[in-house]
């Protein structure tokens, strides 16, 4: 089992399974986040409190937060690697036997998207968890006012919005190569298949990139 994942196919592997729960995560949060644009905030509220104080998340948060660890790590620790052993460097390629410039800049794109997610992270959740943010009650519930801090950083720092759509379009850049190659090195690496995962691939990565950019857009537009 070990010399499986000390080979070639067993890394990709691990990163491939990694990548795609990272990216059911990723369509559940944006799911949860377009709610922002809902009614006048309750709505996101009631959604955010439920997925902060829910048992099963409780669980998952930290499973999410060492996937993401993980995924960054081995994807660092394999670039590096790759590096050496191959110092004139070499790029993926789809199924029409292109490299995309995002097959060719993962790394660069990871970098990035890692940055982004420590300021994300810093502003949001950090805050939500550990921070002084106000309650609001609906009812009998009281809850963390969630929606007032998202929309306040949105709506009175314009460059924040700048660097969230800018976040966005390099997660998106980065899951229209790493969708299908997940794929492919889980065995489903026909011609016929590929095409339609390449196809797929770049409709989820529009999906999420769109999506999240849609969000400061929204804010900064008509707030």
């Amino acid at each position: 089992m070990i010399e499986m994942f000390n080979s070639s196919i067993g890394k990709k592997l691990v990163m491939s399974i990694t990548g795609l729960f990272l990216m059911v995560f990723l369509l559940v949060h944006l799911t949860v986040n377009m709610l922002l644009l809902v009614g006048d905030g309750e709505v996101f509220n009631r959604a955010a409190h439920f997925m902060g104080s829910n048992p099963a998340i409780k669980v998952i948060e930290p499973l999410l937060a060492i996937g993401f660890v993980f995924h960054i790590i081995y994807a660092t620790y394999l670039t590096i690697k790759n590096q050496r052993t191959r110092p004139i460097g070499y790029s993926r390629t789809t199924s029409n036997g292109l490299s995309t410039w995002s097959s060719k800049n993962m790394f660069i794109l990871g970098t990035t998207i890692f940055i982004f997610l420590i300021i994300h992270l810093a502003n949001f959740f950090w805050k939500l968890k550990f921070g002084t943010v106000e309650t609001i009650t609906y009812g009998s519930d009281t809850m963390p006012n969630a929606y007032a801090l998202v929309a306040g950083l949105f709506i009175n720092y314009w460059w924040y919005d700048l660097l969230y759509v800018i976040g966005a379009i390099f997660l998106g850049l980065h899951l229209s190569h790493g969708f299908w190659a997940a794929f492919q090195t889980l065995g489903w690496n026909g011609t016929k298949w590929l095409k339609r995962l390449e196809v797929v691939a770049y409709v989820y990565a529009i999906v999420i990139g769109t999506g999240f950019s849609l969000i400061p857009i929204y804010f900064l537009l008509f707030k």
